[in-house]
């Protein structure tokens, strides 16, 4: 499935006005990632971002058109955002290119967000956003590391529409629907500006996609702070009918919040299209009640 003719000649950009691009030291790795901070004072709280496989931080700050950065949405409202190059994906693929484990990963994000914390200003405290593959990193950091106030994360459910396995012999262009949908969810542009974003899936990740669902039923029982998921519309990853998303809600019963939405007009890959607006717009939502909480 090609892209538009005008999707094609669009220019890509690296990043948005008043997002630049930031390294951290962690667990023995250097991380690289963008940073939008508030312009007019400190931040109220800081928002770390994961991305999802094959991708890179940049997903969080869409180019394809101006109102679909996380990033500077975030920075407006008076957050600190930070999106992340997961571990094996940015500067540090070059240390790692098999990459790591979700368990090593959990470890290295969980010492990135004291390194972050105590080298910038993150106010009330710290709130993760993830999406796809780094939804599953999130959940499995929060769930051994203290400290994060709430976690949104899309594009991520406790059990598979298809057979992982499977879906990897795909054909190239079932693949490229599952992970988008149809075109129409996306603006002109999108395809083009993308292909700064898209990365290797790391072989050592890609080793354990079978993994998650029994995985997940490790973890569910021990997230203890207020959890959102969200899913597309055109989710095609995941089960996501309603005694799946009941089931799903059931199994996080230690979670002071739990909520399980539904995201119209959108993707599985939601901060890059249409959507991406609203969708952020109602994660940051969640996240002033979670603060107004912890406050």
């Amino acid at each position: 499935m090609s892209a538009s003719r005008a999707d094609r000649k669009k220019p890509s950009q690296t990043h948005s006005a008043g997002v630049r691009p930031i390294l951290l030291r962690a667990a023995g790795l250097t991380l690289s990632g963008l940073l939008a901070e508030p312009p007019d004072g400190p931040p109220r709280a800081a928002v770390v971002a994961v991305h999802g496989g094959g991708m890179r931080a940049g997903y969080f700050d869409g180019q394809a058109q101006a109102d679909l950065s996380l990033l500077t949405l975030g920075a407006r409202l008076g957050l600190t955002v930070l999106a992340l190059d997961r571990p094996g994906y940015g500067r540090s693929a070059a240390q790692i290119p098999g990459g790591l484990t979700l368990d090593e990963q959990a470890a290295v994000l969980s010492e990135a967000l004291g390194v972050f914390a105590r080298g910038h200003a993150v106010g009330t405290g710290l709130l993760l956003l993830a999406h796809s593959y780094g939804g599953k990193l999130a959940l499995a950091t929060v769930a051994r590391t203290p400290g994060v106030l709430a976690l949104d994360a899309s594009g991520v459910g406790h059990h598979y529409s298809v057979d992982p396995a499977g879906g990897r012999r795909l054909r190239r262009r079932m693949d490229w629907e599952r992970n988008w949908g149809p075109l129409g969810l996306y603006p002109p542009g999108t395809f083009r500006a993308t292909e700064a974003l898209v990365a290797p899936i790391p072989v050592r990740e890609a080793a354990e996609v079978d993994l998650w669902p029994a995985v997940f039923e490790e973890l569910a029982p021990l997230i203890d702070i207020p959890l959102r998921l969200t899913f597309a519309e055109h989710e095609a990853w995941w089960l996501h009918d309603e005694p799946a998303l009941a089931d799903l809600a059931s199994r996080l019963a230690k979670a002071p919040v739990v909520r399980v939405e539904r995201q119209s007009g959108a993707g599985h890959n939601i901060s890059l299209g249409r959507a991406a607006r609203s969708y952020h717009l109602r994660a940051l939502a969640f996240f002033e009640e979670c603060l107004q909480a912890a406050g």
